[in-house]
C-alpha cells in the first residue's frame, strides 16, 4: 500500500472547505500544488481577489510527492537553450530560471516555512564517461557566457568523495541547488496565500471550464465565475482543457526513503541533492532524519506496480548495493508531467492562464511561472510571452494516440541507457 514519508511527517494543516454555492472572484485558481499556490498568492498580493479550487488536498499532487530537488535552470541546459535561441535570449531564460530559484527561497524565508530546506548543491553524476565531455562544456559556457560561476566539474575521485556509489565517472556539481520537504513547503504557501486573502477549498475538484465570458469554473457542488482563470493541474489535468492536454504526458514515478541511515553522511556527503545523466533519470537525497529518500525508474500506463517498494528499491540497489538490507519504511508514487521539448508549456486561451510540462524541473520554476502569470493578469505581459514563446509541440496523435507513441520513444532510450 501507498505510504508516503512527506504524508506521514507533514506539518499541521487546518483543512479547507468543500465550494458550495456560486462564488465570485477576480481570479480563479484550478490546482493546488506549487504553480497554483504561487499564481494565487502573486495575484493576491496584486490586489486581486482569488479562489483556489484543488480537487483533493493542497499538495495532493505531484508538488507533494516528488524528489525535493530544488535544480536551477531549465531541463534544457545553457547549451542547448543558446543553439536553440542565440545567446541573447539564452541568457534572458537562464537569468530568470535563476530568478526562479531565488524567488523560491525568498518565499520559505518571509513566510517562515518550515520544510528542512538545504541549498549546499545539486550533484548530476556521470553515468558514462562521455557524460564529461558535455559536462565541462556546460561549465565554461555557464561562466563564460552566462557569468555564472557556480558550476564545475567532478572528476572520478572528487565525484567518490561525494557519494559513496560505484560506477559513476565523475560529476557536475552546482553549488546554487539543494532540497527541501515539498509537501510543508506547499501547505506553508497555502498558508501564505491564505493570509494574503486567498479562499482556499478542498475536494473541489473542476468537472466544467467556460471561457467564454471571462471564466466560470463548476464543481459537483458549485462554481467560481471569474474574470481570469488559472489552470495548475499538470499531470492531472485529464480532460478537462483538451486543448492544452495534447502538449504533455502523464509519467509516473516512485520513490522509496529507507530506514534512517547510520551512515548517511558517508553516502551523500555535505548534504546533497543528486540525480544521475541517464535519461530515465535516478535521483536522490537525505532526509533531514537520515533516510535516503530515492526515485528511480518510470513507468508508462496509469496502473501503478503490484509492489512500489519493490519497483524502486530494485534500482536503488543498483546504485547504492551496500544498502541490501536497509529497510524501506515508506513507498510512495505520483504522476508529473513531460513535454516533447522538455520545456514548460505556458499560455493562454481567452482569459483562462495556465503553466505546466516542467518535466521534472518542477519545484523551482513554478514560482517564476506563478509570478509571470499574475503579472500578465496585471497587465504586463512581456514576460508571459517570453514564455509563452517556450511552447512544445503537440505530442504526435494528440491526446488519443501521445501515450502508446511516447511509451514507445522512452522504452528506446532507456534501451540506450542500458547499453
Amino acid at each position: 500500500m501507498e505510504r508516503s514519508y512527506y504524508a506521514a511527517t507533514a506539518n499541521p494543516f487546518a483543512p479547507a472547505p468543500r465550494l458550495e454555492d456560486e462564488a465570485h472572484a477576480d481570479v480563479v485558481v484550478i490546482g493546488g500544488g506549487f504553480t497554483g499556490l504561487h499564481a494565487a498568492l502573486n495575484a493576491a498580493e496584486r490586489g486581486f481577489s482569488v479562489i483556489l479550487l484543488e480537487a483533493g488536498r493542497i499538495g495532493w499532487g505531484a508538488s507533494g510527492r516528488n524528489g525535493g530537488q530544488m535544480i536551477p535552470g531549465w531541463r534544457k541546459s545553457a547549451t542547448d537553450l543558446i543553439a536553440r535561441y542565440g545567446e541573447a535570449k539564452a541568457r534572458t531564460l537562464f537569468d530568470m530560471a535563476m530568478e526562479a530559484r531565488n524567488l523560491s527561497i525568498e518565499r520559505i524565508t518571509k513566510h517562515n516555512i518550515v520544510c528542512d530546506l538545504r541549498v549546499n548543491g545539486h550533484l548530476t553524476v556521470a553515468a558514462k564517461p562521455t557524460d564529461l565531455s558535455w559536462m565541462r562544456e556546460e561549465a565554461e559556457v555557464l561562466t563564460r557566457v552566462m557569468d555564472y560561476p557556480n558550476a564545475r566539474v567532478l572528476n572520478a575521485e572528487e565525484a567518490r568523495t561525494k557519494l559513496d556509489a560505484p560506477g559513476f565517472h565523475g560529476g557536475f556539481l552546482d553549488e546554487c541547488g539543494g532540497h527541501v520537504h515539498p509537501l510543508n513547503y506547499a501547505l506553508g504557501l497555502a498558508d501564505a496565500a491564505r493570509d494574503a486573502g486567498v479562499v482556499l477549498h478542498e475536494g473541489a475538484r473542476v468537472v466544467a471550464l467556460e471561457t467564454t465570458s471571462g471564466v466560470v469554473a463548476r464543481t459537483e457542488s458549485g462554481a467560481v465565475r471569474a474574470r481570469y482563470g488559472v489552470l495548475a493541474c499538470d499531470a492531472l489535468l485529464g480532460n478537462l482543457e483538451p486543448r492544452v492536454a495534447k502538449r504533455i504526458m502523464p509519467v509516473a514515478n516512485y520513490l522509496v526513503a529507507t530506514e534512517p541511515l547510520a551512515n548517511a553522511r558517508e553516502l551523500i556527503a555535505d548534504d546533497l541533492a543528486v540525480s544521475d545523466s541517464r535519461f530515465v533519470v535516478n535521483y536522490f537525497r537525505m532526509s533531514a532524519d537520515h533516510r535516503l529518500i530515492f526515485g528511480g525508474g518510470e513507468r508508462y500506463t496509469p496502473d501503478p506496480p503490484a509492489d512500489m517498494a519493490a519497483f524502486a528499491r530494485g534500482h536503488m540497489l543498483k546504485v547504492f548495493p551496500q544498502l541490501e538490507r536497509a529497510r524501506i519504511d515508506y513507498a510512495w508514487g505520483g504522476l508529473v508531467s513531460v513535454t516533447m521539448s522538455r520545456l514548460p508549456h505556458i499560455g493562454r486561451t481567452g482569459d483562462l492562464f495556465f503553466a505546466h510540462g516542467y518535466s521534472g524541473l518542477g519545484v523551482l520554476l513554478p514560482a517564476l511561472t506563478g509570478k509571470v502569470l499574475a503579472e500578465a493578469m496585471a497587465g504586463t505581459a512581456e514576460r508571459f510571452d517570453l514564455l509563452a514563446g517556450l511552447a512544445p509541440p503537440e505530442f504526435p496523435g494528440g491526446a488519443a494516440l501521445r501515450s502508446p507513441l511516447y511509451v514507445l520513444g522512452m522504452l528506446w532510450y532507456a534501451l540506450r541507457d542500458r547499453l
